[in-house]
């Protein structure tokens, strides 16, 4: 799955944060709740309108974004 079907970051919704394509649902809500301990179920039945692949494409974008930056926020890693 590419990411990019399902991503998308428009100015005009919050303030261009990545977002599930033709929803207010940002990536990172999505990795929030997933951080919380939340399931791939509960996210589903929490925002209907998000499916299984969205889920996966946030988290695939964030993997990205990951492996494309060449810093650690090491002061948050080591408070």
């Amino acid at each position: 799955m590419n990411w990019k079907d399902r991503i998308e970051v428009n100015p005009a919704v919050l303030v261009g944060k990545p977002i599930i394509m033709g929803t207010r649902i940002s990536v990172e809500l999505i990795l929030d709740r997933l951080a919380d301990g939340w399931t791939m179920e509960d996210v589903l039945a929490s925002y209907p309108h998000v499916g299984r692949e969205d889920v996966l494409a946030a988290l695939s974008f964030a993997s990205e974004l990951f492996k494309e930056e060449t810093f650690v926020a090491v002061g948050k890693v080591n408070t």
